[in-house]
């Protein structure tokens, strides 16, 4: 089938430039080396049979063009074959380009990119007919090539003349091309597709099986961080949309193979699971990866989406530290940003900026320049799970539903409102108890996900058994990873003021949430202390942590840490808890300040001696002249003190240090000014603080071990 070039072809990043030798030997021995490696290709598979085979049959011609020109006698080349050689390099080196990125990419994206993709070949073509037309292969014989060579030149000739006309399409590709465009606009019609001739498409792309499709759906993703053109853009997102509803209707939902490769001629980049990334690069507010990061003027770090909506939603304290804020000005996190960009290069996960995208009520069109093919693939597929999940399943094929959901969770918010819209919470409420530990953490995970939007939140807290369901995983999960997602899932829904104060006053909430920060691995640990950080904002809710115990885990969890981020939270959830909690937080702190002045105050982050520094003068203040000598008892802690003040950390950090000197200086002085902050507290005497601090210590935790 005949037809005319299209105008343009979607914009790609650009290759870096080519180079060749400058010696006409050199040249020929580089140019027969490429052709021979195009000469081992094999046509595409599935695609572009006829233009790719003719392509590498060209180039195994001219092989044998350039392997007699290096037998030759001909001692100089004239200026002309020289010439030649050099566009013949570059030329060569285009089709063994096109050639990579037709084997690389997505059969589907290929096969809609068909028409651009034989365009490009079709100059190629063109070019190389000019070549050969000026190349001094004739009168004279001035290369010295043999009569056989001289006449596969005229023959390469012939052929590219012959292709001078319109390019041709394979019909086949053609017919497939216009069904797949046909489909994706019924599923934009809300039209379930014909399953017979979704298997059809399906067959002649090569997606056979469930593994295919998720290398498809992988080559798809990066695609999307290809293109530049938001109308591309939108038709790959259209197209992993398609790809992953035809994966579960027709080879059911499947768990991703454990260390498996992508099946490219080209690349082998192992599978990833995106729900393992980094805790420094997931935002305390979604818990998703940061995609814009920005600091506040806390210090801290956000997602520019999450913090935004936390602000214009009336908040006036930082999330993480419950401070408030100076100011709400965002600063970019550009080392963060350009880390999470390599970390996700490396992991071949596409990064972007990603602004979200908002569907109209009225089901219009979504505002993003999102194909609404890809919000209407994505209800069809979560129809179908949740249709199948709501049957009696074996125990197997509902934990291969479930991941899938988890994953389709954790793509974006449209998928997450889908869901949840489709009645998937109650679905996974009896997963929760599962005896198969990988099922239940999947359907944890799940949860978790769909809490990162903000509507699911209240979905998830009034659904009968979710949260329920959740705190069990959090105080008796069948592994560490169940437990950690409970608590990371605590955490999500705590981002809503009213959800955070009926969390923690649940007992089984805070203990369970203590309990895993004491004991669990370090992820699991990290999730924990950051829910409890949230909770540590209600003071209702730091009285039940302080019974739980949460002091003493912070004082172990900093004579652990070494000083790292897990140090940075516990000294953040002590000043909170000091803070928030009154004489009580501060007895049982009483028998912790040695580990906040080693590990912290003289060992600790920037942050985390900032935080320390702050607990040290609330306590000092609340407590009075015991307080003061238990720390001015910490060897060398004046040092450490003058350190702070005059060698750097944060403005907030010197300002406190300066504060605790000056009650140490007075308190050695003999001035009984300890208790510089008067209110609640006037009424107990240092005798009784020291009393209750010490019956505190005997009956909620066993003893700190402190340094010496």
């Amino acid at each position: 089938m005949a037809v005319s070039p299209p105008d343009s072809f979607p914009p790609r990043k650009r290759r870096p430039g080519y180079f060749f030798p400058d010696k006409n030997e050199n040249l020929l021995h580089s140019l027969l080396l490429l052709s021979k490696e195009i000469s081992s290709f094999l046509p595409h598979e599935f695609l572009l049979r006829r233009t790719s085979a003719s392509a590498i049959r060209k180039t195994r011609l001219l092989s044998v063009l350039f392997e007699d020109l290096l037998q030759s006698s001909a001692p100089v080349f004239p200026p002309s074959a020289a010439l030649c050689f050099e566009e013949l390099f570059l030329l060569i080196q285009r089709i063994k380009s096109l050639l990579e990125d037709c084997f690389n990419s997505s059969n589907t994206w290929l096969l809609i990119q068909s028409q651009s993709v034989s365009a490009s070949f079709h100059d190629i073509t063109l070019e190389l007919s000019t070549i050969l037309d000026v190349f001094p292969a004739g009168a004279g014989n001035p290369l010295n090539l043999c009569r056989d060579v001289r006449e596969l030149v005229g023959l390469i000739r012939k052929q590219c003349f012959k292709e001078k006309g319109a390019y041709h399409l394979d019909p086949e590709d053609e017919v497939l091309r216009q069904q797949v465009l046909e489909m994706l606009e019924t599923i934009k019609e809300e039209i379930v597709p014909d399953h017979s001739k979704l298997a059809h498409i399906f067959e002649s792309l090569g997606l056979r099986d469930s593994a295919g499709c998720r290398d498809e759906m992988e080559s798809l993703e990066e695609e999307v961080v290809k293109q530049t053109d938001p109308n591309s853009k939108s038709r790959v997102v259209a197209l992993i949309g398609l790809v992953r509803y035809g994966k579960c209707v027709l080879y059911g939902a499947s768990t991703p193979s454990s260390g498996g490769f992508r099946r490219s001629r080209w690349s082998k980049s192992a599978s990833f699971d995106l729900n393992h990334v980094p805790a420094d690069f997931r935002c305390p507010i979604s818990l998703d990866l940061m995609r814009d990061p920005v600091v506040v003027a806390t210090g801290q770090t956000y997602d520019r989406q999450s913090i935004v909506q936390w602000i214009e939603s009336g908040h006036e304290t930082c999330p993480k530290t419950g401070q408030r804020l100076a100011h709400t000005g965002l600063i970019p996190n550009k080392g963060l940003y350009n880390t999470i960009a390599a970390w996700c290069r490396e992991q071949r996960i596409p990064f972007e900026p990603a602004a979200e995208t908002v569907v109209k009520s009225n089901g219009g069109a979504r505002v993003g320049g999102v194909n609404k093919a890809a919000l209407e693939a994505t209800k069809m597929t979560v129809s179908f799970l949740t249709g199948r999940l709501a049957d009696e399943q074996p125990v197997e094929m509902a934990n291969r539903i479930v991941h899938e959901l988890r994953v389709l969770a954790k793509t974006d918010s449209d998928s997450r409102s889908c869901i949840a819209e489709a009645g998937a919470l109650p679905l996974l409420v009896k997963f929760l108890g599962s005896e198969q530990p990988s099922l239940q953490v999947n359907a944890v995970t799940t949860i978790l996900n769909l809490s990162i939007l903000e509507a699911n939140k209240t979905r998830i807290m009034e659904t009968d058994g979710v949260l329920n369901g959740v705190i069990e995983v959090l105080r008796s999960g069948a592994t560490w990873e169940a437990k950690g997602n409970a608590a990371a899932t605590i955490f999500s829904l705590t981002g809503v003021y009213a959800y955070k104060k009926k969390l923690g006053r649940k007992t089984r909430v805070v203990k369970g949430l203590v309990e895993l920060a004491r004991h669990g691995p370090a992820g699991s640990k990290r999730d924990a202390m950051l829910a409890i950080l949230n909770l540590t904002g209600d003071r209702e809710s730091v009285l039940k942590l302080i019974e739980a115990g949460v002091v003493e885990m912070a004082a172990q969890v900093m004579s652990c840490g070494g000083g790292g981020v897990l140090t940075e939270d516990a000294v953040t959830i002590l000043e909170m808890v000091v803070k928030k909690g009154g004489l009580m937080a501060v007895a049982a702190a009483y028998n912790v300040i040695h580990v906040l002045a080693v590990a912290a105050l003289r060992e600790g982050s920037d942050r985390a001696r900032e935080s320390a520094a702050a607990t040290l003068v609330n306590m000092c203040r609340k407590g009075g002249s015991e307080m003061v000598a238990a720390l001015a008892a910490v060897p060398g802690v004046e040092r450490v003190i003058w350190e702070i003040m005059g060698m750097g950390g944060t403005a907030r950090g010197r300002r406190k240090a300066a504060t605790l000197l000056r009650l140490l200086r007075r308190w050695a002085a003999g001035l009984d000014d300890g208790q510089e902050h008067r209110g609640d507290d006037t009424s107990t005497t240092n005798v009784d603080m020291i009393s209750v601090a010490a019956a505190t210590s005997s009956t909620t935790s066993t003893r700190i071990i402190l340094p010496g």
